[in-house]
């Protein structure tokens, strides 16, 4: 690892750029730093100004080289107990501390010091640079900088997305989609529970039926055992309903997410799912004609399933010296750059999603290491 690396680091985590918060302040550090390098950059703000991605290219601007991405956005520290500040790059036996340290600075901080050395070299295919925001919240901001890549000539040869994978080669990871299911049911005094339709039984029924789905999926559905879950998944996060305890109640709301694997039909899943949904409320609809479960998708990603024998997947191994290839429980940018863009597209990185989210997020310097060669390697073909 070399201290370069660090040295970004350190100032790359000292930016608090959680999702909810604007990464600008980032931004402009990262047009000064490449500016200076004499790289040509495009920003893709977002309607405030607030956030941006920044696409930047070092080398010569009349072909496609490969591209370095990662988001510069991390996951809140709020209700978490640090041993240090958060926002402040700690190092304690080898490893080094900060929110984003492993998701996905360590990664951004080696790509700027491989930026630095590909200025100071004779490029033939160029260096490409993709920083982006709001992946933690759904891979939501990256898709303004999709849509201007979409416009122009040249295409990146291939992708590398920085995600921390322990430096091995993520060839696929899992698509996601985040729904609503508004249920409506037919309110009354809790004395006459009967003549009214309670929408949080709706909802329980309706999570009776995902659970159902889930099984069928897990028994019967497309399995792929290169995942640590190796099937497609639904689950349940948030229920909200009722106003009071003497009141049946009328709504009840669920946020629920279908994630599936890099090659699954994730429509299919949702259309079973609706079927579900139209069932349990026209059981409903002869007493009570507003009985309802509407769904309603509020984000989606797809998941990313590269082909093994692509020859960008070769070339990755090549560079990270790894001898096996994995695939990923979480979800990333990398599905959209590969189906939006059609760029063959792989997941390699510093840390691992062990550490990442939590309290003493921290990459340690053997990665960042390991991140530095690989990145030396890919420099030497770039030459």
């Amino acid at each position: 690892m070399t201290t370069r690396s660090l040295e970004i680091l350190a100032d790359l985590i000292a930016f608090p750029t959680v999702s909810r918060e604007q990464n600008r302040d980032l931004i402009d550090y990262l047009q000064r730093f490449l500016v200076g390098l004499g790289a040509s950059l495009t920003l893709y703000p977002d309607r405030k100004g607030s956030k941006a991605n920044l696409f930047a290219t070092i080398g010569p601007l009349d072909r496609p080289g490969v591209m370095l991405s990662g988001h510069t956005d991390v996951v809140p520290v709020d209700g978490q107990s640090w041993n240090s500040d958060p926002f402040r790059l700690r190092q304690d036996n080898g490893n080094y501390y900060g929110r984003g340290a492993a998701d996905m600075k360590g990664f951004l901080a080696c790509a700027l010091n491989a930026a630095e050395r590909a200025a100071a070299r004779r490029l033939t295919t160029p260096l490409h640079l993709a920083f982006s925001y709001d992946e933690e919240i759904g891979c939501v901001g990256v898709r303004s900088m999709i849509d201007g890549l979409a416009l122009t000539q040249l295409r990146p040869l291939f992708c590398i997305i920085g995600e921390p994978t322990s430096m091995q080669v993520a060839t696929g990871h899992k698509g996601k989609m985040a729904l609503v299911a508004q249920c409506t049911g037919h309110a009354a005094h809790s004395a006459l529970a009967p003549s009214g339709l309670n929408a949080i039984h709706l909802a329980s029924d309706f999570i009776t039926a995902l659970r159902r789905r889930q099984s069928l999926i897990a028994e019967t559905g497309r399995r792929d055992e290169a995942y640590e879950v190796p099937y497609s998944t639904i689950h349940v996060g948030v229920i909200q309903g009722g106003v009071a305890l003497n009141i049946v109640p009328s709504d009840c709301r669920l946020d629920f997410e279908i994630r599936t694997l890099g090659d699954d039909n994730g429509a299919a899943i949702l259309a079973s799912i609706q079927q579900d949904a139209d069932a349990i409320a026209d059981a409903e609809r002869g007493r009570f004609p507003a009985a309802a479960i509407t769904l309603t998708q509020v984000n989606e990603y797809p998941g990313l399933a590269m082909p093994a024998d692509d020859p960008a997947v070769a070339i990755a191994q090549s560079l990270a010296g790894a001898n096996h290839l994995v695939k990923l429980a979480f979800g990333a940018e990398a599905g959209l750059f590969h189906q939006r863009l059609g760029i063959p597209t792989v997941v390699c990185g510093p840390g691992s999603m062990d550490q990442g989210h939590k309290p003493d997020e921290y990459v340690s310097a053997e990665q960042l290491g390991l991140c530095d060669r690989m990145l030396d390697r890919l420099l030497d073909q770039l030459a």
